[in-house]
């Protein structure tokens, strides 16, 4: 299979899509907590939906685009200090969601380093994301696509990852 190119419309249909999923699930939740950057977004807009606590835990695990095809390099995955949230602990059920899980280490060690840091507070976690690809180690609790041949995909926002300010400036004033 190819690349997998997604517009801003399929992109926030799909995060439609798995907010239904979760919710005909019947699973009661406390918390969501998103991977950044890829799943901020989803995140954002299931918090919304469900009116639950947000929680941000940055997470990186690919180093830079290489020219050649424009597909990011993986390097070591790599964890904030703390996660980011208004509330003073992270406790009861936890949403774990990310955009996408490709080889599914992040997801994993996503998980880890939550039960590390709130194995007493926190009773369950479940994961959700847009992409499940087959190439994966894990097996997200909720997803919308599975894509057994892992293509690469291409979500709408991708451009902003190799346009500077200035190329951004000069588009805008071709626009205007």
């Amino acid at each position: 299979m190819g690349d997998l190119y997604i517009s801003w419309s399929e992109y926030h249909k799909k995060i439609e899509q798995l907010a239904i999923q979760i919710h005909q699930a019947g699973w009661e939740y406390d918390y969501i907590v998103c991977l950044a950057k890829g799943g901020v977004r989803v995140g954002d807009i299931l918090c919304r939906i469900f009116d639950k606590p947000l929680a941000i835990l940055f997470t990186s695990s690919y180093a830079s685009f290489a020219k050649d095809n424009h597909h990011p390099t993986r390097s070591k995955i790599k964890f904030s200090e703390h996660l980011s949230m208004i509330e003073s602990n992270l406790t009861g059920k936890i949403l774990l969601v990310d955009d996408l899980v490709d080889s599914g280490i992040s997801l994993q060690q996503s998980i880890e380093w939550l039960r590390a840091r709130y194995f007493q507070e926190m009773k369950e976690i479940k994961t959700a994301v847009i992409w499940y690809k087959g190439c994966s180690v894990i097996k997200p609790d909720y997803y919308v696509d599975y894509l057994p041949d892992n293509p690469w995909i291409h979500q709408p926002f991708e451009h902003y990852e190799t346009m500077t300010i200035d190329q951004l400036s000069s588009l805008q004033s071709q626009n205007s």
